[in-house]
């Protein structure tokens, strides 16, 4: 079994449901706190051992590579007014992993993107995230990251796709992608026996959501071209997913330790610049007592 060293990042999407902050900035190159969406899923992926990530980006995405790109005129500036804490950080950002990039030509769905990506994964199987979600786990607490736990589980499983997953309201069912489980594997891992795209309340299996953290093997590439567009005219992720499933029958629901944030969702959003901020060793105690003050008022 070949060892996880790839990951895929789909970031080619329109970012409608942030408009009008999206209309010219792409939405992964939204600031929370004081770092892009982006760049927190390149750190968790490279703090889980991610060697090689590839980003599917689309028209008017160009900032994504310029801010993974070293930049002369900023460095020299920071160096020149002795600014060394800032030029480290920024330095960090270029030399943080061999990114790559494709362009998703057309918005033909999250299945046609991930297709993009397969000269770059070959043979290998690889980790797919999603740009819409950011996932937090607490280092002090022991908490690994979510693409470390799920790298884990593959070995742990001797292969097999594996879909990251946690519980949802009942209400918001109808938003993601919805696991039927099978059986159980052991206390956070379930074989799953079907996977439905946004189900109604009444159709959902269960309330266990698969929430932008994937483990596929390099064979979903051919499911993927034999997949008809769906809904839309897009070519769905999940139905390559069901019928390489129908074959090999070695599809996993894990479901992953973190706080996970939307942040494709205007509230997610500003949840997450809340949590972080209050994460955020130089700004933390202001906006405590900010919240503090600020909570008296309402």
């Amino acid at each position: 079994m070949k060892r996880i060293r790839k990951a895929v990042i789909p970031a080619a999407g329109l970012g409608t449901r942030v408009l009008p902050a999206t209309k010219a900035q792409p939405k992964e190159m939204l600031s929370i706190v004081d770092k892009p969406a982006l760049q927190y899923l390149v750190e968790e992926l490279v703090e889980s051992g991610i060697e090689e990530i590839l980003i599917i980006t689309g028209r008017n995405k160009v900032s994504i590579e310029n801010h993974f790109d070293y930049s002369f005129e900023l460095e020299k500036t920071l160096e020149e007014n002795g600014k060394l804490e800032l030029l480290k950080e920024v330095n960090k950002i270029s030399e943080m992993s061999n990114i790559y990039y494709v362009r998703q030509k057309k918005p033909f769905g999250l299945g046609h993107a991930i297709s993009c990506a397969e000269a770059f994964v070959g043979n290998e199987p690889f980790v797919v995230l999603l740009g819409d979600d950011i996932i937090y786990t607490d280092k002090s607490k022991g908490e690994v990251p979510v693409t470390k736990q799920l790298i884990e589980k593959y070995s742990e499983l001797d292969g097999g796709n594996i879909l990251g997953v946690q519980e949802v309201l009942q209400k918001n069912v109808s938003k993601y992608g919805i696991i039927k489980p099978k059986n159980q594997i052991d206390a956070k891992t379930v074989m799953v026996e079907d996977f439905i795209e946004k189900p109604s309340i009444e159709e959902a299996p269960s309330r266990m959501a698969a929430l932008g953290r994937y483990v596929l093997e390099p064979e979903i590439f051919s499911y993927l071209k034999n997949t008809k567009p769906g809904k839309g005219g897009e070519i769905q992720l999940t139905d390559a997913i069901l019928a390489m499933k129908k074959d090999k029958d070695r599809l996993y629901a894990y479901n992953f330790e973190g706080n996970r944030y939307d942040t494709g969702d205007k509230f997610g959003m500003f949840v997450a610049n809340v949590e972080f901020g209050l994460r955020h060793p130089e700004l933390k105690d202001r906006a405590k007592e900010y919240l503090k003050e600020l909570a008296k008022k309402l």
